[in-house]
């Protein structure tokens, strides 16, 4: 568990990056989701055991600032976290066009999901879907441009000590 607080660090303060972002975007009804980028640089270059409780606990933190049930985000990105880490053995991790491309569609899958369990309780779930696709396509170009977030979370590791292992998976 070492390993943990320098995993951690980066993704809380990535959702609080995002946050302050968000409160200034409110004014024009427009809000980021990067949940996808909290996710893959665990999975994709991490053993399991410390990727999957930084993830679970970011997932708690965004959980205690938003209108869902406790445990949601932190189900959800436990849930993207080991698809994602199932099929890593067969990708090349450590370039940064994979994980730009499974940070995209793991946070599609996640916003999509997230949508869905909001709308669930909205008298009118149908005229949301111009702003959610908004806020979907807003965060996705977001994400893209602030893929410099997996080098900060590689040298996080590497100043505290720890350099993230290529355990994949040998195919025979």
């Amino acid at each position: 568990m070492q390993r943990l607080l320098p995993t951690l660090l980066p993704l809380v303060l990535l959702t609080l990056l995002v946050s302050q972002i968000n409160h200034v975007l409110a004014p024009w009804h427009v809000s980021l989701f990067v949940g996808g980028l909290l996710v893959v640089f665990a999975a994709l270059r991490l053993d399991f055991d410390p990727g999957f409780a930084a993830v679970f606990l970011t997932g708690l933190f965004c959980d205690a600032a938003s209108p869902v049930r406790f445990g949601t985000h932190a189900f959800l990105f436990a849930t993207a976290y080991t698809l994602i880490f199932s099929v890593r053995g067969r990708l090349p991790r450590g370039e940064m066009l994979v994980s730009l491309v499974f940070a995209l569609l793991a946070n599609l899958g996640i916003f999509i999901v997230l949508s869905i369990v909001l709308l669930a309780r909205t008298p009118l779930p149908f005229g949301v879907w111009p702003r959610l696709l908004i806020n979907l396509l807003c965060s996705q170009a977001f994400l893209a441009l602030i893929a410099w977030f997996f080098a900060l979370q590689t040298r996080t590791l590497a100043l505290a000590g720890f350099e993230p292992r290529d355990t994949s998976r040998r195919l025979t």
